[in-house]
């Protein structure tokens, strides 16, 4: 059989292992760490019996990627979709709702009703086409033009000034700004509003904001568990630093290397052109995450009891206050009062963590690089919202944002997303090209999120460069033919 090597387990890499598997190809996936997932991993980070997510934790969307519905993910793990999307806490009590029911979101925007219906519901409502276009490299006719067009216009409504004129109220804006700050750059800004839009449009959808039962590990094993019944393999503790002493197979039988990292491993292959090692270099990374999980002793008790039935909540505050936090840490520094993306998964899932108990997932954007610990930052931030919330603390653990690449060394500084996120890396990512998962060296291809459509729980860019592979050996490359 020819062989396939995939140098990472994150659930990119693990579904262009499973596509190639599926194919016919002797797959080896070799795994830094000793345990899978890269970005779907979970454990007891605190306490005994409190399972948290060591990085990604709420997937919008993984039940609507083209790849994971051919899988058939939503059949083989359990999920929680909450009527609550995502939740804006604001001082006084207030706060702000997106539920699934794009409707009942509007209304409670009062004065905004009209304004979050017309930027929104034909997004959603056409969220294939939303997808098609965001998830895969732009430098493509869209499938669906017209709703391409439509996103177009509404991102470069909400890049604009005309953003202030959008919304009338403190909640609706503060409500989509806590969104799109998850894209940790500068707002406001193209890229952002891209990705923030996407996000909120899949909020109103069907699956929403939707989680596996038991944590992300789930997307990880479900994915292992078809390799493996595949013919395919996964090593552990096997930390590949040299392409140059890896022994993948003959490129010239067919063998196929992919990689699921960053791409500055792809400097270590001896062939590498030198124009093409010049625009790896040329990637830059951006700001970075520092993260710290909590062991609670019940659920964090925020003053608005609508924030407790939503498992994601954006702490933040208002849109003038989201944006200074943001903007500050493109600038170097971090404000006292930070954006915290806060995920609370033990209210509709009680399988994480001993009854009666909870855990609290967060994490805070930081300049990359960050030696902070973010613990009492974020502390204070939620306390803002949920008095009491300190009480409550059993435990915690904290990664600075200088410490995640030693735990995962796709994430470059802490970043987590795969590589600065600006308009100009929307289409460099990481070289401009019509298929930027194949490499000039042959037989390799990058899988990571640093390739289209870029970060999130969807496995799309995996199964971009398995099927650019597939392509380029002349075989069927067609989810349909994989997974009939």
């Amino acid at each position: 059989m020819t062989r396939a090597t995939v140098i990472g387990s994150g659930p990119n890499g693990l579904a262009a292992a499973v596509a190639l598997a599926r194919a016919g190809y002797d797959v080896t996936v070799l795994e830094a760490a000793r345990s899978i997932g890269g970005g779907t991993r979970t454990a007891e980070l605190t306490l005994p019996g409190f399972r948290h997510d060591v990085c990604s934790a709420v997937h919008p969307a993984a039940l609507t990627s083209g790849f994971f519905r051919a899988f058939g993910l939503h059949e083989r793990i359990g999920w929680v979709v909450p009527d609550a999307s995502f939740a804006q806490p604001l001082d006084g009590g207030r706060a702000a709702i997106a539920w699934r029911d794009i409707e009942r979101t509007a209304a409670e925007l009062g004065a905004d009703e009209r304004a979050w219906l017309a930027m929104l519901r034909p997004l959603a409502r056409h969220a294939d086409g939303v997808l098609d276009f965001t998830g895969n490299q732009l430098l493509r006719i869209p499938r669906h033009p017209v709703t391409a067009v439509r996103f177009g216009l509404r991102v470069l409504e909400t890049a604009s000034a005309l953003s202030r004129r959008t919304f009338r109220t403190e909640e609706a804006a503060a409500l989509l700004s806590g969104v799109i700050a998850h894209a940790n750059t500068p707002l406001p800004s193209l890229a952002s509003a891209g990705a923030g839009l996407m996000l909120a449009s899949l909020a109103h959808t069907e699956g929403g904001w939707a989680y596996p039962i038991g944590g992300a590990q789930a997307i990880a094993d479900a994915l292992a568990d078809d390799l493996r019944a595949h013919g395919g393999r996964i090593e552990t503790g096997q930390y590949v630093t040299d392409l140059s002493s890896l022994d993948w197979g003959d490129p010239d039988a067919g063998d196929l290397l992919l990689l699921d990292t960053s791409p500055r491993l792809a400097l270590t292959h001896p062939d590498i052109p030198d124009r093409y090692a010049a625009a790896i270099r040329r990637y830059r990374y951006g700001p970075a995450a520092a993260k710290v999980d909590f062991a609670l002793d019940g659920p964090v008790p925020w003053e608005n009891p609508d924030v407790r039935r939503s498992p994601t909540v954006h702490v933040g505050g208002t849109r003038a206050e989201v944006e200074a936090s943001e903007n500050a840490v493109a600038r170097g520094h971090v404000v006292d009062r930070p954006y915290v993306l806060a995920v609370q998964p033990s209210i509709l899932d009680p399988s994480r963590a001993p009854a009666g108990k909870a855990v609290l997932w967060t994490y805070m954007h930081v300049p990359h690089g960050s030696t902070l610990d973010p613990t009492e930052h974020i502390t204070r931030q939620i306390e803002r919202f949920a008095p009491g919330f300190r009480d409550r603390i059993l435990a915690a653990h904290a990664v600075p944002a200088s410490a995640r690449e030693a735990e995962n060394p796709a994430e470059i500084g802490g970043d987590v997303l795969g590589g600065d996120f600006t308009l100009l890396q929307s289409l460099r990512r990481p070289v401009v090209s019509t298929a930027p998962w194949r490499t000039p060296m042959k037989g390799v291809y990058l899988a990571s999120s640093a390739t289209p459509p870029g970060p999130g729980v969807n496995g799309m860019a995996g199964w971009h460069a398995a099927r650019t592979a597939l392509r380029d050996a002349g075989e069927p490359a067609r989810l349909s033919d994989l997974f009939g």
